[in-house]
């Protein structure tokens, strides 16, 4: 029945690639031109004071001119239809080398937390939804070891110092998180400034996590 609906939906809404439109074989496809537009997996550039608390960052693709609306309609229109899409990346990015050698370290992944009133607003927490099945293939736990407990700004309208105030206070490890000499893989959906990521792995770090390094879906950082 399944196969049957599916075939059905195909027919009346032809599946296309979500940046030229181009249409593909299947619901979640890209054009080749289009996803290797978008994949480009690169490590980020970290500032002195980030490289005390994270050991590596990397992201699998660029946001602008690709991944900027799958991102922020899955997250601002809680449109989950652009999951498939990015689940095809995620499956394109897992034969990345370096990919699989940071990976191999890793003892646990933990998304950067939404403020639970955030959370209940939209939902879900858009990282888990973005690499839940990946993190299941790579045999890694993914747990809930922080918690985001005041709300926080937008981020794109502070400067550097805003930021840095923004953010102060604003995680905390769980009482069941169990952290001490564990690899950490901090994960969230775009990279900007790294002033979040460096926060959380500051948290991490004071807990007795041995390092922390992040993996982000999308950044223009090179």
């Amino acid at each position: 029945m399944a196969e049957i609906i599916a075939a059905l939906l195909d027919f009346l809404f032809p599946p296309h690639c979500p940046l030229c439109h181009a249409y593909v074989e299947s619901r979640g496809g890209w054009c080749p031109k289009c996803l290797q537009q978008a994949l480009q997996f690169h490590r980020l550039p970290l500032s002195v004071p980030m490289q005390a608390v994270l050991a590596d960052a990397w992201a699998l693709g660029v946001y602008r001119g690709s991944l900027r609306d799958l991102i922020r309609h899955l997250k601002y229109q809680r449109k989950r239809s652009n999951l498939p899409y990015i689940e095809t990346l995620l499956r394109s990015a897992e034969g990345e080398m370096l990919l699989q050698k940071m990976l191999a370290s890793i003892d646990l992944a933990v998304p950067v937390p939404l403020y639970p009133a955030k959370e209940k607003q939209r939902g879900f927490n858009q990282t888990e939804l973005i690499f839940g099945s990946f993190l299941s293939r790579q045999h890694i736990p993914l747990a809930r070891c922080l918690l985001r407990i005041r709300p926080t700004k937008p981020m794109y309208e502070l400067n550097e110092r805003e930021r840095a105030a923004n953010l102060q206070g604003a995680f905390a490890v769980t009482e069941t998180a169990q952290l001490v000499g564990k690899n950490i893989l901090l994960l969230d959906d775009i990279f900007t400034s790294g002033a979040t990521a460096g926060e959380c792995a500051r948290v991490l770090k004071m807990a007795g996590a041995r390092s922390v390094s992040v993996l982000v879906l999308a950044s223009d950082h090179r």
